[in-house]
């Protein structure tokens, strides 16, 4: 018998990880980071709590989040435009005396708890808005009642490098499940469990520990709840199988664009009985010039392609101009490629105009990365 998803209580941190990928969250949080055409990295984690049939939903916000705001709206995409429940944007406040804002995500939650009470929810999963996924989190909850855990933490087996594991939290998982110990930014190559910053717990736990940790100065999550009562609390790891990407620098953005160019990768995220859904701009279809070649892209309504276009991801109102030459290029919203010019292995903000006659490239181990409303 399924669980009720409705008394499940669904928080994202908005900003978590922010500082991985400097270039595109300066003015921006994490969670309104734009990908794969059409969509914000939220639109992910918040389309899998709708689809699972989650009803209240709390995005905790920290700092830049105007565009955030901008995007998510009334929240009517998703389903959350509603008078009980729904999609509530959560102030920044925490107990640090020098900013007012919150150091760590148990002051986050502490800075809520009288908004985390009033859903009345026996169940909260909590999420960073750092991952390109789109899971069942149904399944999620009733994997977490069906083992008895006190948590469950969502991660993914696999190969790691030195690089993936150093700001990484990884774990050593017993043959029942459990976890038996915590790892926090060690770089360690080789099979590792990674963390995935997913969790679901019953909620009343959940006020227990902020209360509990708040009033003791901690409010690392991973490091006093996740590692410092590793012990003393049942912590059982969920196998996420699925497509799952974590931007965690420039090029890991790079990489996990580029990956929707391979059909099986975007159809995993992309699925039919689990859509992924965005705000619309209702713009018109892309518009195709009679000598343009376009192979291996995605291009978003309102593009106008005039040029060649390979291997790349255009988002809404791109323009490409005759003549000019586009691969393996993420071109932001509103980017402009004048006439006769050459670009490769860049990433473009918002609004960026690149001129006629042009040659601007780089390599794809390390992106040409070109600031919002920038022009060359």
């Amino acid at each position: 018998m399924s669980y009720n998803m409705t008394n499940v209580l669904g928080i994202l941190f908005a900003n978590a990880h922010e500082e991985s990928v400097p270039e595109l969250t300066a003015k921006r949080t994490m969670a309104s980071v734009p990908f794969g055409g059409r969509f914000r990295m939220v639109d992910f984690l918040l389309s899998g709590m709708s689809n699972s049939g989650m009803s209240k939903v709390g995005i905790i916000t920290r700092a830049n989040y105007q565009s955030l705001l901008d995007h998510i709206g009334m929240a009517r995409p998703w389903d959350l435009a509603r008078n009980d429940g729904g999609l509530t944007l959560l102030a920044p406040f925490g107990r640090n005396i020098d900013t007012g804002l919150f150091r760590g995500k148990l002051e986050a939650l502490d800075s809520c708890l009288s908004y985390i009470r009033h859903t009345g929810c026996e169940y909260t999963v909590l999420s960073d808005c750092d991952l390109v996924i789109n899971p069942d989190f149904s399944k999620l909850v009733q994997a977490h009642i069906g083992s008895g855990a006190d948590i469950t933490a969502v991660c993914r087996t696999a190969d790691y490098t030195v690089d993936q594991t150093r700001a990484s939290t990884c774990f050593e998982v017993g043959g029942d499940g459990r976890v038996k110990e915590v790892s926090i930014n060690r770089a360690m190559a080789g099979r590792r469990t990674m963390d995935l910053n997913i969790y679901v717990l019953k909620t009343s736990l959940l006020i227990s520990l902020v209360t509990d940790l708040v009033s003791l100065g901690k409010f690392s999550l991973s490091r006093d709840v996740l590692q410092g009562k590793c012990g003393e609390l049942n912590i059982s790891v969920y196998e996420f199988s699925g497509f799952c990407m974590r931007v965690c620098d420039l090029e890991s953005y790079y990489r996990a664009n580029m990956a929707l160019l391979c059909h099986d990768d975007l159809a995993q995220l992309v699925m039919s009985e689990r859509p992924v859904y965005t705000k619309d701009r209702a713009d018109a279809p892309a518009k195709y010039g009679f000598d343009c070649t376009v192979k291996n892209s995605l291009v978003a309504n309102g593009c106008v392609i005039e040029g060649v276009v390979e291997n790349s991801i255009l988002f809404r109102g791109v323009k490409v101009g005759k003549g000019s030459v586009v691969k393996n290029a993420i071109l932001m919203q509103d980017t402009s490629v004048g006439r006769n010019t050459s670009v490769s292995n860049i990433i473009t903000d918002k609004n960026v105009t690149i001129g006629d006659g042009l040659t601007v490239s780089s390599s794809e181990n390390c992106p040409l990365y070109i600031a919002k409303g920038r022009t060359l």
